[in-house]
């Protein structure tokens, strides 16, 4: 099972994608995670990614999509996963639906999660990240409706989005989750 989880930054969709991994036992597949990780060791990938990432703005599209490609062709996703955090927009929806066709794969849902800007720029600033600063976070808030959002029509008309209020309790999101899982 191939779920993918789409939101704004700070919605909750590495959270709750976390909790899908242990419920479901499905594999939490987050190019944020990645990214991050890869800045942290300081890999020529992530002082690349550190640039973007600093100042708001995405990681290119083939830097993340060469380390999507890679993880999916690894044995650790072969029976599905929960993507977090890609595709981000249209180009990348494509290159993922050619990955995915190419190893007879497809996603099954794709769950949005909504919050309201405002509790999301709240919820940022509380969190404490480095590169969470109210500028950078109201930035990736106008690239997110500019670059990410669209991808809610693409999946639309494929009859896969389901949208979920997340200004709620972590659990009670989960548990909206979880049920739209088992329908």
């Amino acid at each position: 099972m191939i779920v993918l989880m789409l939101g704004a930054p700070g919605v909750g969709k590495g959270t709750q994608a976390d909790l899908l991994q242990k419920e479901k036992n499905i594999p939490h597949l987050s190019t944020g995670a990645m990214l991050r990780n890869a800045i942290e060791i300081q890999s020529p990938t992530g002082i690349i990614a550190a640039e973007y990432v600093n100042s708001g703005r995405l990681v290119p599209d083939s830097v993340v999509t060469a380390l999507v490609k890679e993880s999916l062709e690894s044995e650790a996703f072969a029976n599905g996963c929960i993507l977090d955090g890609y595709p981000r927009n249209s180009s990348q929806a494509t290159e993922l639906d050619d990955i995915l066709q190419k190893l007879g794969r497809k996603i099954q849902v794709v769950i949005n999660i909504f919050v309201p800007e405002e509790t999301i720029v709240k919820r940022m600033l509380e969190r404490g990240r480095k590169d969470d600063t109210e500028d950078v976070i109201r930035h990736r808030l106008v690239v997110y409706r500019n670059e990410t959002a669209p991808l809610l029509d693409y999946y639309g008309q494929q009859g896969k989005v389901v949208t979920i209020d997340g200004d709620n309790t972590v659990h009670s999101v989960f548990g909206k989750i979880q049920d739209v899982l088992s329908a």
